[in-house]
């Protein structure tokens, strides 16, 4: 696999890379941001934490704002963090949407016009984008995944449909429902078409019936503007009861949806997921 490194920065001793490939699952080029942390420099290899980023971000938003390299040097883990969506002139868009098109994939893999030749993120963060990090990093095959908003949808359906592949996962202010909020049923009508395809990209369906379960923390904060009609974080809730999904849930007094809240507990996630990966052994 041929990539393209486009920026590099040290940070707490490890390094944070950007670079550009040309991804064969979105037929478009493609760039994500790594942190490498300082064991890699003396020749170990580290477990990965993908990171999905929300509605209108790239691989930049995370990276830049969430202070997780601090406590990702001492643990250890390397990040991922992929764009959101993919890029170029001849990619389909909704100029007049932020949230369908360029910046808003929902990590699904689209099955209808104009939006099936490129928007397959679901692939992408699945088994593309690990494929040419195992690669080509020095990285072992232990991954978690998280992520925020439209990226916490995202991160807690793939865990749920591949359980062997991550050891856990995590989200901050997640679309819980999409088949029933505003942002969810625009994206999944575009994408996929009927509501007979939804179920499989809806993470409270799909914990209410789950049999293998991920270690999942949810952390949402109460003053959310989107928390009513976007997250409904309770139909999550519900439905980890339903299945006895290992889900813990926390609501925290004050908190918005912005990046301020996500430095504020990443600490707590990064920690969380360090568990599950250095006692899960080694996945393929």
């Amino acid at each position: 696999m041929t990539i393209e490194n486009i920026s590099r920065n040290k940070s707490f001793g490890g390094w944070h890379k950007q670079y550009s490939h040309r991804s064969s699952s979105l037929n478009c080029d493609m760039r994500f941001a790594i942190y490498l942390p300082p064991q890699t420099l003396a020749g170990e290899k580290v477990p990965v934490l993908y990171w999905l980023s929300g509605l209108t971000c790239s691989d930049e938003n995370f990276m830049q704002k969430a202070g997780a390299q601090r406590i990702a040097a001492e643990l250890g883990i390397a990040i991922v963090a992929p764009d959101t969506s993919p890029r170029g002139d001849d990619v389909a868009d909704d100029p007049d949407s932020y949230d369908l098109g360029k910046g808003a994939g929902f990590y699904v893999n689209a099955t209808q016009a104009p939006w099936q030749q490129h928007y397959r993120m679901y692939d992408y963060v699945v088994s593309e984008l690990p494929a040419l990090i195992e690669e080509l990093f020095p990285v072992t095959g232990q991954r978690a995944i998280a992520g925020h908003s439209m990226g916490g949808h995202g991160a807690l359906t793939i865990a749920m449909h591949n359980p062997d592949r991550y050891s856990s996962v995590s989200a901050f202010s997640p679309i819980c429902n999409p088949m029933t909020s505003p942002w969810g049923v625009k994206a999944l009508t575009s994408y996929l078409g009927g509501r007979d395809q939804w179920l499989q990209y809806d993470a409270s369906e799909l914990m209410k019936t789950a049999t293998e379960f991920v270690p999942a923390l949810v952390d949402q904060g109460k003053d959310d503007q989107f928390f009513e009609a976007e997250l409904k974080p309770d139909t999550l809730s519900a439905a980890a009861k339903t299945s006895g999904y290992p889900l813990q849930l926390q609501l925290h007094e004050g908190y918005d949806h912005s990046y301020y809240f996500i430095a504020s507990f990443i600490e707590q996630h990064l920690r969380f997921h360090a568990g599950y990966l250095k006692t899960n052994g080694d996945t393929a």
